[in-house]
Order: C-alpha cells, then structure tokens, then sequence
C-alpha cells in the first residue's frame, strides 16, 4: 500500500492478479447486464432480431423495415396510423420528412416509441 499523508493512495499488486481482477469484473458486468435483459424481458420488453437492428444502422428507412417486420402492408400501416398512403410511401423513400405528430402516430401503429422512428427520420 502506497499512502498519501494517512490515506492510503495505491494499492500495488501482482500483474497476473490485475488481470484476474480485470476478468471477473467484466464478468460481473456481463452477469449485471443478462439480469438486466432477463429482468427487461419478464416485463415485456420486445426482442428485435438483429437482422432488423442490422438494416436499419446501415441506412434502410426504419418505418418500412418494422412495418415489414410487423408483417403490415403501407395501406394497413397508413390505415392505422391515420395518414394517407402517398404520406407513408414518400416517408418510407425520403421523399419526403415527417412532421413529429405523424412519426408518433406511425410509431404507435407499431408498437414502438417515438424515438424508435424519430432520431434517422427527422435527421
């Protein structure tokens, strides 16, 4: 132990027992973030696929790939959310930029939050 004054400042240990502490701490962090997710899953939270997660991060409209996902056609998704079907096309090709009560409108349709759909479309 190295000391300050009365403090103690550093502890000096063995490399090889700084590498095991090193291991189980991101071991402990794993476990924290699997009772996390299984907590968060108990309580309803959906699982999306990675393909989708995927898609969206390299660049595909995230509306179209959820409602694909969700199984909807863009008249039942227009339907449901209350706008036309022209809107939700030109929305789905970047035709055109969604005000944030449609986004919120098109996000409860599918069961997503608003940020789901908000951060790449309004960008």
């Amino acid at each position: 132990m190295i000391e300050e004054g009365d403090k103690p400042e550093w502890a000096v240990i063995p490399y090889e027992e700084h590498e095991r502490l090193v291991e189980d701490l991101e071991m402990l962090r794993d476990m924290r973030a699997y009772d996390e997710a299984k907590k968060a899953i108990a309580e309803g939270e959906e699982l999306i696929p990675s393909a989708i997660t995927y898609a969206i991060l390299y660049g595909e409209n995230p509306i179209r790939v959820c409602r694909e996902y969700r199984g909807l056609t863009q008249q039942e998704l227009a339907e449901a959310a209350g706008i036309s079907l022209p809107c939700l096309s030109q929305i789905e090709t970047g035709k055109r930029k969604a005000t944030t009560e449609v986004l919120a409108a098109v996000a409860k349709a599918l069961g997503l939050s608003l940020d789901d759909v908000v951060a790449t479309e309004l960008a």
